[in-house]
């Protein structure tokens, strides 16, 4: 091969090159995305655990929502207070307070507690358990199933099924809410986590069916209601709520109960 052939492949390679280099420059421009400061600095601010708990697709879709306004700045379950202050200043804002709060299973229905129906063999999921007769072998059809849904999709290992009945460790609770939007019963929902004392049944049968039912179950006697110093319990559904903003931690709902179903949280 001559020099020349040498020389025009090299110009060959160089003209492709800078083609190529001039054509990426103006695609870069053109096809430019302005990035926002600020979401950029709210996504660094928020913890990444991606749960939707916020209710937006993920960190990056919290971040977007709360640089154009469109959630407020302590809209993450999972980092609370602190991580809401940090982005109230990368947002200009006073940060608002917050209470924590902390999933609550509404059921003490162990296996040492109820009744069956019969013995059921199947696959193990509470959401598979609506296609069985009365929705499951428990006799009270709004106890907790027991098979682990919710532990499923907990991404911070805050919640267990102990003895039949799934339990939450309110320390390790975020409050992202997927174990609330994943039980087929409703027994789960979000309590202040400073609440003192909760009701453990959600069941809405009549006393006389409760009792045969289940021993921890509530039979809406009122005795909780007609004791509270603070007015904070009602009996609604024929089973016991608590209003955790009236209530003072008295304990005296829980002393009365002759059921057991209210206990400290």
């Amino acid at each position: 091969m001559n020099i020349s052939g040498v020389l025009l492949a090299v110009a060959v390679v160089a003209g492709v090159g800078l083609f190529i280099g001039l054509f990426l420059g103006v695609a870069a421009i053109w096809f430019k995305v302005d990035v926002d400061e600020k979401e950029e600095a709210i996504l660094a601010a928020l913890p990444g655990n991606n749960c939707g708990g916020c209710g937006f697709p993920g960190c990056s879709g919290l971040a977007a929502a709360i640089a154009k306004k469109e959630a407020p700045v302590n809209a993450c379950p999972v980092g609370g207070e602190p991580v809401g202050k940090v982005i109230a200043g990368i947002m200009g804002v006073e940060a608002e307070a917050t209470k924590r709060m902390t999933a609550f299973v509404k059921c003490q229905g162990g296996c040492d507690k109820v009744t069956l129906d019969y013995d059921y063999t199947g696959i193990e999921d509470c959401r598979m358990l609506s296609f069985v007769p009365n929705g499951g072998a428990k006799s009270c059809n709004y106890g907790c199933l027991g098979y682990g849904s919710c532990v499923q999709v907990c991404p911070f290992d805050a919640i267990h099924v102990e003895n039949g009945v799934a339990l939450v460790d309110k320390e390790k609770c975020k409050a992202c809410g997927k174990c609330v939007e994943v039980c087929p019963k409703h027994l789960i929902e979000l309590i202040p986590y400073d609440a003192a004392y909760t009701v453990a049944c959600s069941s809405e049968d009549k006393g006389p069916v409760t009792m045969k039912d289940c021993t921890a179950g509530c039979i809406g006697c009122q005795l909780c209601k007609k004791n509270c110093p603070a007015e904070a319990v009602e009996i609604k559904d024929f089973h016991a709520k608590i209003d955790y903003e009236k209530c003072t931690g008295c304990g005296t709902c829980m002393e009365k109960c002759p059921r057991k179903s209210i206990i400290e949280h």
